[in-house]
């Protein structure tokens, strides 16, 4: 789970598709969801911390997608820099709530080694993974009109 970031997916996949509000209720159910269905991850701190990830991805990666997509023109740059935007603050808000929730509880501690190897070195294969796979997806998916028919349905 912390390796490959597979939850991560669809919940970009859904911010980049279906726009940012879907983005973000998509983000901050499925962790929490996935821990009453499942019992993991386990709900505090970490369903909690992820389920603010997973939002804030959500979110950023639709605002940030629909704002660089005004020239309706398929380019593969708008979603790296809306996946890479998406990542990068998703990773510092978990790290934030991570340290917030903790200092209120006062028995779990964390520090920079902490949110750095368990931010970017040990997801380091989920994170190829995304950068790889979303941007090729969305950009085929723009490139044969798909997106834009899917955001002109009743959805």
């Amino acid at each position: 789970g912390h390796i490959l970031c597979l939850m991560h997916i669809p919940v970009l996949l859904c911010g980049f598709i279906c726009g940012w509000k879907y983005g973000f209720v998509v983000g901050l159910v499925t962790p929490l969801l996935r821990n009453v269905l499942f019992m993991i991850p386990i709900l505090y701190p970490t369903a909690i911390t992820m389920a603010i990830e997973l939002a804030t991805y959500g979110l950023v990666s639709g605002l940030v997608y629909k704002m660089l997509n005004k020239t309706h023109k398929p380019n593969i740059t708008k979603a790296y820099i809306a996946l890479i935007l998406a990542m990068f603050i998703g990773r510092a808000m978990w790290g934030l709530s991570y340290y917030l929730l903790t200092l209120i509880d006062g028995s779990l501690s964390i520090d920079f080694t902490f949110f750095m190897s368990s931010a970017y070195l040990t997801a380091w294969p989920g994170i190829l993974i995304q950068i790889w796979i979303i941007p090729y997806l969305i950009f085929s998916l723009e490139r044969l009109n798909v997106l834009k028919k899917f955001r002109n349905s009743r959805f």
